[in-house]
């Protein structure tokens, strides 16, 4: 268990060097004074927000904002704004503010966190903000979000409807960012950075590689391990903490300290990176592309040892031997099966269980430490330190120092449910392509340092991350969900790609058969509201290029997966917890996949499109108008977007709910001055000035089934205008 002596060879030169103020303890979720609670929420945006610009002035020239630090993620200048953004698109969202501060700002910086399939990272595609105007806008948000949290209604505890839920959420995300943002920092050429006084690296540090402790393995007793978050825990989760799920562990061992540069060091000069039977064929996809033959963060050459050097977040220093070594997961992996050749033990990365059962020999966890038991949470230095600095239990840098690699793919717990207001945070995830890291680093933060947090990045990506390594057989089982669970997907899944039922014609063909039919010419089209795409794919069979958007990026994820395999396996409720299991494929619908060819699959906001989507022949808006916050902004946005003679189609069942769209939002099924007001009479007034209408409107129906025995039948009314 943790005391707390912490016993180290340099007990007595452990002291916090950052100016920075140490960040406030994690908020709780209970309590019961709602004043008290206020300010204390109000407390935490204020250091989170304020610390978060205090990283952005390490940078030292416009270059380091504006040019990227690797060419899979975005400039620093976009999660300069991208935090401040997420704030208001999440407030909207909610529906607790009703108005942008910026809308070209807020689509411009609105998505990009992992190089997921529907990201869009070509630069030419973006008009990046100044600096100062992104510093004004930071400073409208900060006063916007610290108004909001003053007037909001509070109730304890705090839940996830609450809005106080979707600050916390916002808070969360910056701090990820945090994190993540100094890692691209630490990317950055050397003279784009400048060491700043309140963030101070470690100065312990082993020079002679002689001088480094010797890492060695302890036992650790098997035991049954339960992960998962309680929902009545007492701290904010993301949705892939909560859920349960109980692992049976044998006895392992596990190496007393993470893998120092000086042990790593063993790897690299016997040729590790050029031999690829240490590799998977990812890690030897990654080797060729990147041609690397030592840890991204050593600098020199590695035949040279005592010339190398380590870069830091704004500074390179002569190589710290004692220091955990920072890698990404293939290479963290590559060594450790290295190693069990060497030694002939079944050495691999940890496995999250693995990880836990160390975790729980320590008996505190935020927000219940005085003092973080290791380094982290800011609480020491603004760099990793000497893996014998912080002993926990029999075991050192079980949290902090830097993140632990693991052999787990991250997927959702049993329960695991999506929050509606970021459904694109944990889902694009479970790819079996994310693992997890574990324990924390020096700069985590708020929920990243927390006993239950799980975070996943691509095998390939960096962070202030390492490992250390077990003795164990235990094999994660194949977690990988075979069939899409989720109701409302299946049903959408099934109404796009499923067979015709009671006589109704699938309603995507109908409407790209309707728009192949009106349209002259057939360059380019807009499929806003895709959602899992079959409308998409059946323009694309008529026009050059279809831009497909959606809101959701679980609807884009799947009509990606379609496109790139053909097919892709959901569940049909059949009646009570009984499915049927069924399978949507474009060549049973007579689609060829080389279609995709045609098609830009893109997650973005139809309230708030960025300036890229111009130029088109035809926009398709199907059965999404009565689902959007701001329908008359979205309509009134239209006729730029396409060019002289564009066809804009609207299809809409004109199902008003509050839950989707304020009812002072609505354009019909309400009275105006006493009289009836219908969507179509709202849609001539808005759209009368730019478009004519070409067609009289019709009534195209479309089946959703919910059950084996339950089924909707919907009227959506479709009307055709031409920008004049």
């Amino acid at each position: 268990m943790h005391t707390s002596d912490q016993p180290s060879l340099r007990d007595t030169q452990i002291a916090p060097v950052s100016l920075l103020p140490a960040p406030t303890h994690t908020l709780r979720l209970q309590g019961t004074d709602v004043a008290a609670k206020r300010q204390e929420l109000l407390d935490y945006f204020i250091q989170t927000y304020d610390l978060y610009d205090s990283l952005f002035d390490c940078l030292a020239c416009d270059d380091a904002w504006y040019k990227k630090s690797i060419p899979l993620r975005h400039p620093l200048i976009f999660y300069y704004g991208h935090t401040a953004a997420f704030f208001i698109n999440k407030l909207l969202a909610g529906q607790f503010i009703p108005h942008r501060i910026d809308a070209d700002i807020e689509a411009t910086v609105a998505i990009g966190v992992d190089e997921m399939s529907w990201d869009d990272l070509d630069e030419k595609h973006y008009r990046w903000p100044t600096i100062s105007r992104l510093r004004e806008y930071r400073q409208q948000v900060r006063s916007c979000v610290i108004q909001f949290i003053r007037d909001m209604p509070l109730e304890l505890p705090i839940t996830w409807e609450s809005p106080a839920w979707a600050i916390l959420m916002g808070i969360e995300h910056e701090r990820i960012h945090l994190e993540t943002s100094s890692v691209l920092i630490r990317q950055l050429p050397p003279e784009r950075v400048q060491p700043q006084t309140r963030w101070q690296y470690c100065p312990l540090q082993r020079n002679n590689i002689a001088d480094v402790p010797q890492n060695e393995l302890i036992t650790v007793a098997g035991t049954t391990i339960q992960l998962g978050k309680p929902e009545t825990d007492a701290t904010y989760g993301w949705d892939n903490e909560y859920g349960h799920r109980d692992i049976q562990l044998e006895s392992f061992q596990a190496s007393k300290y993470l893998v120092s540069n000086a042990e790593y060091l063993a790897f690299v000069q016997d040729g590790g990176y050029q031999q690829p039977q240490w590799w998977t064929e990812e890690g030897q996809g990654w080797l060729n592309f990147t041609k690397a033959d030592k840890p991204t963060f050593w600098q020199g050459d590695a035949a040279q040892p005592q010339s190398l050097q380590l870069r830091l977040m704004c500074k390179e220093i002569p190589m710290p031997w004692d220091w955990p070594v920072e890698t990404n997961q293939l290479e963290a992996a590559a060594y450790c099966r290295w190693k069990a050749a060497r030694t002939g033990l079944p050495i691999q990365l940890p496995s999250e269980a693995e990880w836990m059962v160390l975790r729980n020999t320590i008996d505190v966890d935020k927000p219940d430490w005085n003092k973080a038991p290791g380094n982290i949470n800011l609480e020491y230095w603004s760099s990793s330190c000497p893996i014998d600095q912080f002993r926990q239990g029999q075991f050192y840098d079980v949290i902090g120092n830097v993140w632990q690699w693991t052999s787990t793919a991250i997927d959702g717990f049993e329960g695991f449910r999506v929050h509606p207001l970021y459904d694109d945070f944990s889902t694009p995830t479970f790819d079996g392509k994310h693992s997890l890291i574990k324990g924390g680093s020096w700069i985590s933060t708020g929920n990243l340092a927390i006993k239950n947090s799980r975070y996943a990045f691509r095998r390939h990506f960096f962070q202030h991350a390492g490992f250390r390594y077990v003795v164990s057989r235990y094999q994660e089982p194949t977690l990988v969900n075979p069939y899409e669970t989720d109701p409302l997907v299946a049903q959408y899944l099934d109404s796009h790609y499923g067979p015709e039922r009671f006589g109704v014609s699938n309603h995507c063909k109908i409407l790209a058969e309707i728009a192949n039919q009106i349209c002259s010419h057939k360059t380019r089209a807009l499929d806003i509201g895709c959602s899992v795409g079959r409308a998409s794919f059946e323009l694309a069979k008529y026009f050059r290029h279809v831009d497909a958007v959606d809101y959701s990026a679980r609807f884009i994820d799947i009509a990606q997966i379609l496109a790139q395999q053909n097919s892709f396996r959901y569940a049909m409720t059949s009646e009570g917890d009984l499915v049927d299991y069924r399978e949507a494929k474009l060549t049973d619908c007579l689609l060829s996949p080389d279609l995709a060819n045609h098609i830009h699959f893109t997650q973005g906001d139809a309230c708030n499109l960025k300036n890229k989507y111009q130029h088109y022949d035809l926009i398709l808006a199907a059965n999404m108008l009565d689902r959007l916050r701001e329908p008359a902004r979205f309509l009134k946005d239209l006729a730029h977007r396409l060019r002289d003679d564009g066809i804009l189609m609207i299809c809409s069942p004109h199902t008003w709910q509050e839950d989707s769209t304020a009812k002072s939002n609505w354009l019909g099924g309400i009275r105006e001055n006493g009289e009836a007001l219908t969507t179509y009479q709202a849609l001539q007034r808005i759209l009368s000035q730019e478009f004519e209408e070409i067609a009289k409107p019709q009534d195209i129906p479309f089946v959703l089934q919910e059950t084996a025995r339950k089924y909707q039948y919907l009227l959506s009314q479709l009307t055709i205008w031409r920008k004049k």
